[in-house]
């Protein structure tokens, strides 16, 4: 069980801190929520506590693992994903699923040289945006910065 200042990831919504833990009455029952403050956007999710592991609800990483993810950022890999536009999508939104940073950094690398390349669908513009988000708001924990400056650090990363 998490604790109130505990800094977690909630995948597909990103990295946040614990900032209560709230009862709320629902349909006759009570249930235990964390409530996550998340950086971008000052947006606070509530999770509820015994769904916690289910959802992949976990700390964030370490610095030495977040810079591992700055490494592929800036990487020249190719990473391989369908041609087929639908599975691409699929392909792309199952990695970031998945709440792993270096699947989703390697989305974001994949998705921006497609984009620099010919201009993404809407759909996958959408993915790259989810994916960017994820990522900057557990760096801006891990590396105790703020968005402004990991945005640079993840575009610096990307762009050179």
């Amino acid at each position: 069980m998490f604790k109130i200042g505990d800094k977690v990831v909630y995948p597909m919504h990103g990295a946040g801190t614990i900032v209560a833990i709230e009862d709320r009455e629902i349909l006759g029952k009570k249930h235990e929520y964390y409530v996550l403050l998340l950086p971008i956007n000052k947006l606070k999710v509530m999770i509820p506590v015994k769904k916690a592991d289910e959802v992949g609800v976990r700390k964030i990483m370490e610095i030495s693992e977040m810079e591992e993810v700055l490494e592929i950022l800036s990487s020249e890999e190719k990473f391989k994903m369908p041609t087929n536009w639908n599975r691409r999508y699929r392909f792309n939104l199952d990695k970031i699923k998945s709440g792993n940073l270096i699947e989703i950094a390697g989305v974001i690398k994949s998705l921006e040289k497609l984009d620099s390349k010919k201009s993404l669908s809407t759909g996958e513009r959408k993915i790259l945006n989810e994916a960017r988000i994820i990522i900057i708001s557990e760096m801006a924990l891990v590396f105790d910065k703020d968005v402004d400056e990991v945005v640079s650090m993840v575009d610096e990363a990307i762009f050179g």
